[in-house]
């Protein structure tokens, strides 16, 4: 029994957790415009519709869900069809030999990186993390800055090049700061407002007590974005240093200066922590509240939930049970062979194999294509098997 639910559990996860990479919607031309305006590369999937091994790099690596995090986290991602009206002009400018080639091309249209052919997940974590390090402006101006220049404008442009980096800007800031007579100036005050990186700190003090002049000297949107910024830091400092504390905080802070956003950050920072620290209690519950208050009708949502709770608390049997109930209310608000697969996924898991087989039979009467009827009856062979 337990072999049988180990190999249902493995051809299911795919299914259960394939969310992965988000790629973008829209012309080469939009996403260079979206480049330029949040400041990130882009990786650019160079395929053409007949070639096997980006099917297979579809179906797998783009699925997963470390390599979705990190390249939704920091790249716009493009699949472009290189055999398409669009991706032969974009190949008229970036060629292509051989299917896939993957792209990481910077916002002012410049090829960072160029690789031929399927890559597994970790190569193609690697080939980000590379890539992100040639945008790493702030090792020119540190360098600048160990040489003894202290240019205000270059201090500025380091710290807010260290904060984009992921990098601490702290002790520079402080540095800056503490020579300051007056923090009430313009520049200073502009310099405050990127130095505010982290929620518990004196400076986010400073920008919450200058906040009206910061504004009116940048904006309401700017203000506020750094301010989320701060607390999303803090955040995952308290994952780091696994403090409740620096949670609450980070939490308390977002209440009080982001009112729009404050629930919605709470009910977030807690999964986020709960899940690093492996607390299977207090991420079930956050997940029912997270479930009733934000993607109730969510199918999408409701079902990369339930994988998580399905594959990442195995042992704790609420987390088991309510997989099972989000798995089936995602299959409530849309019936389609993707959700019902990750419920009978999630089933099989739990050791619930006549349930499974019964939700699976189901399955073959929703409006399926050929290749999804064809998965569905694989599936019900294994769970006869």
């Amino acid at each position: 029994m337990r072999l049988f639910i180990i190999s249902i559990a493995l051809l299911f996860t795919n299914s259960i957790l394939a969310q992965g990479i988000e790629f973008f919607h829209g012309t080469w031309k939009e996403a260079l415009e979206l480049a330029k305006e949040q400041e990130k590369v882009l990786f650019v999937d160079g395929y053409a519709t007949w070639c096997g091994p980006c099917k297979r790099m579809a179906r797998t690596t783009f699925k997963d869900a470390e390599v979705g995090d990190f390249h939704n986290s920091n790249f716009i991602n493009v699949k472009m069809d290189m055999e398409s009206k669009e991706g032969r002009k974009f190949g008229s400018k970036y060629p292509v030999q051989a299917f896939p080639t993957l792209f990481y091309i910077d916002k002012n249209g410049k090829v960072l990186q160029k690789v031929k052919g399927a890559q597994p997940k970790k190569n193609i974590l690697d080939l980000g993390r590379k890539v992100l390090a040639k945008v790493d402006y702030s090792q020119d101006l540190m360098k600048e800055y160990e040489a003894g220049k202290r240019e205000p404008q270059l201090i500025y442009d380091l710290v807010k090049a260290l904060n984009k980096s992921n990098k601490s800007s702290i002790k520079i800031a402080n540095e800056y700061l503490r020579t300051q007579k007056d923090l009430s100036t313009d520049f200073n005050l502009k310099f405050i407002l990127v130095a505010a990186s982290q929620a518990d700190s004196k400076n986010f003090e400073r920008l919450i007590e200058n906040r009206k002049k910061i504004e009116n000297l940048t904006s309401k949107d700017e203000v506020a974005e750094q301010i989320e910024k701060a607390c999303y830091n803090t955040v995952q400092k308290a994952i780091q240093f696994e403090s409740e504390d620096l949670l609450i905080e980070a939490i308390e802070k977002a209440e009080e200066n982001l009112p729009r956003i404050a629930k919605s950050f709470a009910i977030e920072s807690k999964l986020s922590f709960y899940k690093a620290m492996n607390d299977a209690p207090n991420y079930v519950k956050t997940s029912k509240l997270y479930s009733k208050k934000m993607i109730a009708k969510n199918s999408k949502e409701l079902m990369k939930l339930a994988g998580i709770l399905a594959n990442d608390f195995t042992y704790d049997k609420g987390a088991k049970k309510l997989a099972e109930k989000l798995a089936k209310s995602a299959c409530k608000y849309e019936k389609n062979a993707q959700n019902y697969i990750g419920y009978v996924g999630i089933l099989a898991k739990n050791g619930n194999k006549k349930e499974a087989l019964s939700v699976a039979k189901k399955a073959l009467k929703l409006d399926i294509n050929p290749s999804e009827e064809k998965e569905i009856n694989r599936i019900i062979n294994h769970l006869k098997g």
